[in-house]
């Protein structure tokens, strides 16, 4: 059986404060000596994700980009081109011409400069500039109430922008997913020859989609924002849907071991029954 593991970063992969990583390298580890694909799927910029993916050994894989707004190809160190950068312009047009009413709630990037970015997100200074590499979206704060929220966002949805909330940023863009992105990436794959078994990490609510439309979802821990609600057929599947004890990449360490010794235990029993199989 192929496996190709997703994951969200900030909060998931990542520690939500420090953004290191180092406690998910067993994990990490396994993968690569199984040559697992890991495809990293975050809010992050193509130009954040660039380094980080070859740091971490996965640059023959493809990332999603832009909280599924942007797909960043394998090997490509940077997706640029024109058209990519007027999705962000666009975007950046439509909340100047916001009602009076609505401006000034949503609080983006680009009304940030690269200091205030910098104390928004914990970066230092040379990778909040990575991080202003936008082409396909505008993450902010929002300072409005619920009901402002839903008008808000009502008013987007005319301009044929959604909005999401992640585990740090509510993100606009012009709807494409993780999940839209996750399904492009397994059909361009072109896997025939065995069955293909997907598995999903993430911790907000911009990454349910993407954990419902795997086969087996993790969904981590996250003590920095409301619990994701019961997701589609958790109930049906507890199995499939699991949850962890700890957060940020303790969870995601103890999680990926602990799948794979489910997965690759079944495999191999699978295997042992039917010998023919290893053949086919």
């Amino acid at each position: 059986m192929r496996l190709i593991v997703f994951t969200d970063l900030d909060g998931s992969l990542l520690d939500h404060n420090s953004y290191s990583y180092d406690a998910a390298k067993p994990a990490l580890d396994l993968l690569r000596n199984r040559d697992v694909p890991l495809i990293l799927a975050s809010s992050k910029t193509a130009a954040e994700i660039a380094p980080l993916r070859a740091e971490l050994g996965f640059v023959h894989c493809p990332a999603i980009v832009e909280n599924g707004a942007g797909l960043l190809p394998a090997h490509m160190s940077l997706n640029a081109s024109s058209g990519e950068v007027s999705e962000y312009q666009r975007i950046r047009a439509a909340l100047k011409q916001l009602p009076s009413g609505l401006q000034g709630l949503f609080v983006g990037f680009g009304d940030w400069s690269d200091r205030e970015i910098a104390t928004q997100t914990g970066l230092d200074l040379k990778k909040v500039i990575l991080a202003s590499k936008r082409f396909y979206s505008e993450p902010g704060l929002w300072r409005g109430d619920d009901g402002q929220r839903q008008e808000f966002e009502t008013w987007l949805e005319k301009k044929g922008i959604k909005a999401r909330q992640g585990g740090r940023y509510y993100t606009l863009s012009f709807g494409a997913t993780k999940a839209d992105q996750m399904r492009n990436i397994i059909d361009d794959l072109g896997w025939r020859d065995r069955p293909v078994l997907t598995i999903a990490l993430g911790d907000a609510p911009n990454d349910i989609e993407m954990l419902e439309a795997a086969d087996r979802a993790v969904i981590i821990k996250n003590p920095h924002g409301p619990t994701l609600p019961a997701l589609s057929g958790e109930e049906a599947y507890p199995d499939h849907i699991i949850r962890t004890q700890k957060s940020g990449p303790q969870g995601w360490n103890e999680a990926i071991q602990k799948l794979f010794g489910q997965i690759y235990s079944n495999d191999a029993h699978r295997q042992t029954q039917n010998p023919k199989s290893q053949g086919d």
